[in-house]
């Protein structure tokens, strides 16, 4: 079983979905805790349903990005140290405002649709995980190929760089 977990965990696209679905956890947690608030409030009536439920997307990626970007960072792609935080971050940062652009448009019109804006969010969640892992593994965590890694056509294990 030890040794299923490990194989299981030296792919990257499983460790991907098992931090993006515990951040994903984490982020509609709070998706919905703020739902709650705000729909429990009179700025729901002023601002509408629709724009009260962005607002709530918008809140929970504060609350989740940095998570997330510390998760992806150090388990699924596996970059070490702290040399690179300051061109990393961003970089994600970037990813996450073109899936936060996505899910800005996708939600209301799914809502539209008349699918319960939980639901919808929930819909919409699968479409920008894809988006975000090619995102983090083409550009936020992308790392130059070392020479010892381009004779052997593997896909490196580890990320990190020298300096970081």
């Amino acid at each position: 079983m030890r040794r299923l977990v490990v194989r299981l965990l030296s792919d990257e696209r499983v460790r991907y979905v098992v931090v993006g679905g515990f951040n994903t956890l984490i982020g509609y947690g709070f998706y919905a805790i703020f739902f709650e608030l705000i729909f429990g409030h009179p700025l729901s009536a002023v601002v509408g349903v629709y724009v009260a439920s962005v607002l709530c997307v918008y809140a929970s990626y504060v609350v989740s990005v940095p998570i997330a970007f510390a998760l992806h960072r150090r388990f699924t792609f596996r970059v070490h140290g702290t040399g690179r935080i300051i061109v990393d971050f961003p970089r994600f940062c970037i990813v996450y405002v073109i899936s936060l652009t996505i899910n800005t448009f996708a939600l209301p019109a799914i809502e539209h649709l008349g699918v319960p804006p939980l639901l919808a969010q929930a819909i919409v969640l699968a479409g920008v995980t894809v988006v975000t892992y090619f995102g983090h593994r083409i550009f936020s965590f992308h790392r130059p190929a070392r020479p010892d890694e381009l004779e052997t056509n593997e896909e490196p294990v580890e990320r990190a760089t020298a300096g970081d």
